[in-house]
């Protein structure tokens, strides 16, 4: 695909216990095929400052944008997509609420056997992973080293980011793609394909961890350049 007949802004929201950095391999890609691309840094204390931000990258861009969203960053994108700079939404492993409802409400009833994020008791309003469960939930097809770093380097996620409730779903009015990770540990793939097929999401599926930008980033890659190419 020629990037120049295609939306050429792509703005990355990353999810929680991580940050923007995470995405480097994408955003080579993207950048390598002619794509303008801006990585938002969430505070990651609330959605509504996470949206903050996100809406003050929207405001820099120069044209229409496609927003993508990576696990938690899918909240984000929900709410900050109704920005009149968004063309599309691209969910990768990501929450697809909708009004009135946070990740909180999302994650509340798991399916009976369904893998169960390794959330620890919060610590003074912040969210943790184990350190040791990290590897397997949040990365098992990373190396483990690389797993184990990421563990080691959480960010803290604020109590107020998961139970931040959308105001407004953008993707009932934008159109979605979605990413589902079949080997997904933190988000259980059959939610991740009932929220896409809710949000009337284009859907490709890949045998992937919830790490999926860095596992497999040509995917990732793959996907955007699809929604630029259509909206």
């Amino acid at each position: 695909m020629n990037a120049g007949s295609a939306i050429r802004n792509v703005v990355l929201v990353h999810g929680g216990f991580v940050d923007g950095s995470g995405w480097q391999a994408v955003y080579a890609r993207l950048v390598r095929d002619g794509y303008r691309v801006s990585v938002v840094q969430n505070p990651t204390l609330s959605l509504q400052g996470d949206v903050t931000a996100t809406r003050r990258v929207l405001a820099a861009q120069d044209g229409p944008a496609v927003l993508v969203g990576h696990s938690y960053g899918g909240a984000v994108i929900t709410e900050a997509g109704q920005d009149d700079k968004v063309a599309a939404l691209v969910y990768i492993a990501g929450f697809v609420p909708d009004e009135g409802e946070s990740v909180g409400t999302l994650i509340a009833n798991p399916e009976p056997g369904a893998p169960v994020p390794p959330i620890l008791p919060p610590q003074e309003g912040f969210l943790f992973l184990d350190h040791q469960k990290f590897p397997d939930a949040f990365a098992g097809d990373l190396p483990l080293e690389q797993a184990k770093f990421m563990a080691a380097s959480q960010v803290p996620w604020g109590e107020d980011a998961l139970t931040g409730a959308v105001s407004q779903a953008a993707w009932r009015t934008k159109p979605s793609w979605y990413l589902v990770t079949a080997d997904d540990r933190m988000i259980p793939p059959p939610a991740q394909r009932a929220m896409a097929e809710r949000a009337g999401a284009t859907t490709v599926e890949v045998t992937a961890s919830h790490s999926v930008y860095l596992s497999q980033p040509d995917a990732v890659v793959d996907l955007i350049k699809r929604a630029a190419a259509v909206s």
